[in-house]
């Protein structure tokens, strides 16, 4: 993991084609901009993790009603 130092206005870079930069710093809330192409998916943590766990529940939910026809 790396773990960098950036100022308000001051950027990162990830490949040729993302840019992070922070666009501002308030209240203990820092606020990014992503610069990337259409083709990248851009999600919070916390919301890609819990449409994984949505994703595993309906599976785990089909296989039970799959087993219900199989008997």
């Amino acid at each position: 993991m790396l773990v960098i130092s950036r100022k308000k206005g001051e950027s990162l870079l990830i490949g040729d084609d993302i840019e992070i930069t922070v666009s501002k710093i308030e209240d203990g809330t820092v606020k990014l901009s992503i610069s990337a192409p259409k083709s990248v998916k851009i999600l919070r943590k916390e919301l890609y993790k819990e449409v994984e766990s949505e994703n595993k529940s309906a599976v785990i939910k089909d296989m039970n009603i799959l087993k219900k026809f199989k008997k």
